[in-house]
C-alpha cells in the first residue's frame, strides 16, 4: 500500500495537517511505472484547532512536509506565493521529509506542489493551497530603492532606503536575502550596509555595456524582527550604454577619457590648488546641470577675502555632494594643462566643458589620480563606493561576512557647496 505525504504547518501551539490522500493505480499504456503518468492523489485538508473558520496558519512557523512509511519517497516540493515568491527548502535524502528553511510572508496565499515516487518508480502529485495570516503590526518596514529607473553610466550602484533602522544581524541578514538584483548579461555583485537604514549594492567590477539591471524586494509580508514585517516597494530596471571613464592626472594636468576602453579624448585641466587639492579615487557622476552659481562662502571661505569667490558657472557635471564638479572654467584658461589653481574642482575650457557635459551620464566613472588631497571616501559624499576593495566589500553584507560598524551617512543637504 502506498502512503501518501502530509503537509502541515505549526498555528500557535495547534498543528495545520495536510494529508495526501492513497495513491490511486498508476494509468498508462506501456504497463512500465515509469512510462504511467502521475496520479492526482485525493488531496483532504484536515484541520486540528484552527484559530476560528479562517484556516489561516502561522507564518512564523516552518512549512513541514513529510511521507508516512517506508514505501513512498517525496522527489519535489515547489511553495511559491500569488505574487511568484518561492519558499526555499530541504529535502531529506530519502524523501521522508522537506522543511522550508525560508520564512513564509504574512497575508500571503500559497500554492504547494508535491511530488512523490513509491517503491515501483510510479508518480503521484498533489496540490495544496493555504493562506497565511496578516502581520502583527501597522507599520511595515519600507524600501525605497534607487535610483529612478532610466540609463545610466556603468558605475550606478543601487541603493535600498529603509524607512526603519535594522541592526540586528539575523534580522539584516532577512532583509538582505529579499533585495534581488538581477543583471544580464549577468555580473557577481553584492549588497553592503553603509548604516542601519542604507545599503548599496555594487558588482564586483562595472557593469557591463548596454546591460539590463533590475532590481525589486521580496520583503513584504515577511517577518524582520519582532512587530516588524517587510511592507511594499517598488521595483527598478536600470540600463547601461558604453563604458565611459574620465581619467584625471592631477600632476599632469589632463584628463583622459575612454569610453569601452578606447581613448577618445583627452583635455588639459586645471585642479585643486594647494589647500583645495581634489580628491583622489573613483567618483561616479551625479547630476549634470548647465548653470551653477558657485560661492566661496559655501565652503567656508570668507567674504572678501583673497580666495572669495562668487561664479556663475556652465557646463558642470557634479561628482561630490560638497561642491566637486568637472565644469567650465574661462578665467583658468592660461594655467589649464600647466598649473593647479581650483579651490576643488576640475576645470577645463568651455568648449571641452561642454564636450564633456553632452558626453557623461550619471553613473559614469570620474577618477582622480596623482592628487594631494584627501582620499575619496566611500559613502558620505557622493558615491565613493568603488573606492571600497571587494573583499572589505563584501565584509559589509549579513549574508557573506557580517555586518561591521561602517561609516555614517551624512546629511546631504548640509552637504551641497560648490567650489570652482
Amino acid at each position: 500500500m502506498n502512503h501518501a505525504p502530509r503537509i502541515r504547518t505549526v498555528v500557535s501551539r495547534t498543528t495545520l495537517v495536510v494529508a495526501l490522500g492513497a495513491a490511486a493505480a498508476a494509468c498508462g499504456g506501456s504497463g512500465h511505472p515509469l512510462s504511467a503518468r502521475p496520479y492526482d492523489a485525493a488531496g483532504q485538508l484536515s484541520f486540528t484547532d484552527v484559530v476560528g473558520d479562517s484556516r489561516k496558519v502561522d507564518p512564523d512557523k516552518p512549512l513541514e512536509i513529510t511521507s508516512k512509511g517506508d514505501e513512498e519517497r517525496i522527489t519535489d516540493v515547489t511553495a511559491v506565493d500569488a505574487s511568484g515568491r518561492y519558499v526555499a527548502g530541504e529535502l531529506a535524502a530519502d524523501g521522508s521529509r522537506w522543511h522550508s528553511t525560508s520564512p513564509l510572508a504574512a497575508g500571503a496565499h500559497y500554492t504547494v506542489h508535491v511530488s512523490t515516487e513509491d517503491q515501483d518508480g510510479a508518480p503521484g502529485r498533489q496540490i495544496v493551497d493555504f493562506e497565511t495570516t496578516a502581520p502583527t503590526t501597522n507599520k511595515p518596514l519600507g524600501v525605497t530603492l534607487g535610483p529612478a529607473s532610466g540609463e545610466y553610466g556603468v558605475g550606478q550602484p543601487i541603493t535600498a532606503e529603509l524607512s526603519a533602522p535594522v541592526k540586528d544581524k539575523a534580522a539584516r541578514a532577512i532583509v538582505e536575502g529579499a533585495l534581488k538584483v538581477d543583471s544580464v548579461p549577468a555580473a557577481e555583485g553584492a549588497w553592503h550596509w553603509v548604516d542601519d537604514k542604507t545599503l548599496h549594492y555594487r558588482p564586483k567590477e562595472y557593469w557591463p555595456i548596454h546591460a539590463t539591471i533590475q532590481a525589486h524586494s521580496n520583503l513584504k509580508g515577511i517577518k524582520v524582527a519582532d512587530r516588524l514585517w517587510g511592507g511594499d516597494a517598488k521595483p527598478l530596471t536600470l540600463t547601461t550604454g558604453d563604458r565611459f571613464v574620465a581619467v584625471t592626472d592631477a600632476a599632469a594636468h589632463s584628463m583622459t577619457i575612454y569610453k569601452n576602453d578606447q581613448v577618445i579624448n583627452q583635455i588639459p585641466v586645471t585642479t585643486g590648488k594647494p589647500g583645495y587639492e581634489t580628491r583622489n579615487g573613483v567618483k561616479v557622476v551625479l547630476s549634470k546641470e548647465p548653470y551653477v552659481r558657485m560661492r566661496g562662502t559655501t565652503v567656508g571661505i570668507a567674504e572678501g577675502s583673497a580666495d572669495s569667490y562668487d561664479l556663475p558657472v556652465y557646463w558642470a557635471t557634479r561628482v561630490t555632494w560638497s561642491g566637486e564638479y568637472v565644469h567650465a572654467a574661462p578665467w583658468s584658461v592660461g594655467e589649464q594643462g600647466s598649473a593647479n589653481v581650483s579651490h576643488g574642482c576640475t576645470g577645463m575650457s568651455t568648449s571641452n566643458a561642454e564636450w564633456f557635459f553632452k558626453n557623461v551620464r550619471p553613473g559614469d566613472i570620474v577618477k582622480v589620480q596623482n592628487s594631494n588631497g584627501d582620499a575619496m571616501t566611500p559613502f558620505n559624499n557622493g558615491f565613493g563606493d568603488w573606492n571600497v576593495a571587494w573583499k572589505d566589500w563584501r565584509n559589509g553584507s549579513a549574508l557573506t561576512a557580517g555586518t561591521p560598524e561602517g561609516p555614517k551617512l551624512t546629511d546631504r543637504a548640509r552637504l551641497r557647496p560648490e567650489s570652482v
